[in-house]
């Protein structure tokens, strides 16, 4: 190894077994299925965000990139060999070895190439769907059907880059409808996907989230100091065309490290003054910048030109952002629109402490409230963009929903208990068709396969999917919100009936929602 050389950490993912990267008591579980020569398995969100009711559109993005970096992931018997290690010491307080489908992985590796022997189908990425719309199933047959929801946990992992893409989407929806009221070109103008900036990666638990969360983001809005995430969706989802784009900023280190924060702001006039550059401004006295620092440096910025953001970064964010815009007016100037709000001169204010989805919106309506377009305040959103969601928010469930018994018997099953009616499912190898435009839930028997929104990008061992680039993604996610109705009846009458048959079946009549 070189000097100054450090082995990968073992926690880094290509060092990590996929044969471990499940729940425990997933690998038991090919001992407690009934013999069976089919088993299908689907994930669905279960509801819209945080349980919205009146808007249940969700953004699918992130499966493909669990597809290649985990589940197209070719397995060696040297894993097996770890995973023999591994398992051992695993189970308590019993000495015996804790039990996984080791005979099975042994013969896939042999007989397959070491690919994971499952059919895995899924909504195209950048989709707009409804809760209740499966965004993935997944098949096993043969000997290897007990292995269906072996990948359950990897592909579930996909809540989270789901869940930012649309709580990404909800701001832009929030910001857009106030631009349409007090900014020229309403939600057309260019400015709009610049104004809810990502600040979260010093928040994420790791990089990898980073870059999960961070693209989600970028599907919506352009600005980004997230860079593994405008790193990755450049080079890696649109053939090396940039996706993310920042400015020059400062943070309390810059402006504490100067003799005052006048001349720190005169070192960035002096070099970014021609451009788009942000200061923060509460490192001392946010007022007292604002009414004194800001009137001496005034003729400095005008006469470079550019276009200065200011950074409150304490406080409370409603009073932050107009005494913000107040005291720009009185050193700035302000101009009133044809919608006859006012608009900064050459300056804004950007917002990125303490900001999540609700108070967004209290600052857009105390914005326009006192006058200002909000053309002039954009938004940095860290934690509560990248960190502020959980698997919960909208409630992703991946449910078994069909199984072919060993003598040959066809049964579509389906959860649905009595003491939680949300968390039921639905039964039966189902299919995703657009009727009237809204992607709609049918057995899959019903749809043609040219039909099916539910795409088959792993059978058995990686295809060569032709992927569309970011750029063609984002125009999905704006055509498809854009055309989705906030909310819709997405199960077909026939997938209601066989839910009702099934649930006769099984006694459990009524004992499911939606």
């Amino acid at each position: 190894m070189p000097f100054g050389a450090s082995p990968p950490s073992p926690l880094h993912p290509a060092w990590l077994p996929i044969s471990i990267l499940t729940d425990s008591y997933k690998t038991t579980h090919f001992l407690q299925y009934p013999k069976c020569t089919k088993m299908v398995a689907y994930g669905e969100f279960r509801r819209g965000y945080y349980g919205d009711a009146a808007d249940t559109r969700l953004v699918v993005w992130g499966l493909r990139y669990i597809l290649e970096h985990y589940v197209a992931r070719r397995w060696t018997r040297e894993e097996v060999e770890l995973a023999d290690r591994f398992y051992a010491g695993h189970r308590a307080p019993s000495a015996a070895p804790f039990p996984y489908p080791r005979d099975l992985f042994l013969k896939f590796i042999e007989e397959n190439d070491g690919y994971m022997p499952v059919r895995l189908q899924a909504l195209p990425e950048g989709s707009v769907v409804h809760a209740r719309v499966p965004i993935f199933q997944i098949t096993a047959e043969g000997e290897y059907a007990p292995l269906c929801t072996f990948l359950e946990t990897l592909l579930t992992q996909v809540w989270y880059p789901v869940s930012v893409a649309t709580l990404s989407r909800r701001c832009k929806e929030m910001i857009a409808a106030a631009f349409d009221r007090s900014v020229e070109g309403g939600r057309a103008s260019p400015l709009l996907n610049s104004r809810l900036h990502d600040f979260g990666m010093r928040g994420c638990t790791c990089v990898e989230q980073s870059v999960l969360g961070g693209v989600a983001h970028l599907l919506n809005f352009d600005g980004t100091d997230t860079l593994p995430a405008a790193y990755y969706a450049q080079f890696a989802l649109n053939d090396g065309r940039p996706v993310g784009e920042s400015i020059p900023a400062t943070e309390h280190s810059v402006m504490t490290s100067w003799p005052s924060e006048r001349a720190a702001i005169s070192n960035m006039i002096t070099n970014f003054g021609d451009g788009i550059y942000a200061t923060v401004m509460d490192s001392y006295d946010y007022q007292r910048a604002l009414d004194e620092v800001l009137p001496a440096v005034a003729a400095e910025k005008v006469a470079a030109g550019g276009f200065w953001v200011l950074r409150p970064d304490s406080g409370d964010p409603v009073d932050a952002v107009l005494a913000g815009l107040r005291g720009a007016e009185r050193a700035f100037g302000a101009d009133t629109n044809s919608l006859g709000f006012r608009v900064l001169r050459g300056v804004g204010v950007i917002q990125g402490d303490g900001i999540d989805y609700a108070n967004i919106k209290d600052i857009l309506e105390a914005v326009m409230e006192a006058g200002y377009s909000v053309q002039s305040v954009a938004f940095g959103m860290g934690g509560g963009l990248l960190q502020k969601v959980n698997r919960d928010t909208l409630s992703l469930a991946t449910k078994l929903s069909h199984i072919v018994y060993a003598d040959g018997t066809v049964v579509d099953t389906m959860k649905a208990p009595k003491t939680g009616p949300e968390k039921g499912s639905l039964p039966g190898v189902l299919a995703v068709k657009r009727v009237n435009g809204v992607p709609t839930v049918f057995p899959a028997d019903e749809v043609a396969p040219e039909e099916d929104l539910l795409q088959v990008v792993y059978d058995k061992r990686p295809l060569a999917v032709e992927w569309e680039s970011f750029d063609e993604l984002r125009e999905r996610v704006e055509s498809e919100w854009t055309a989705l109705p906030p909310c819709a009846d997405v199960l077909s009458a026939s997938l209601r009936a066989k839910r009702d048959a099934v649930a006769a079946r099984l006694g459990v009549q009524g004992q499911f929602v939606g």
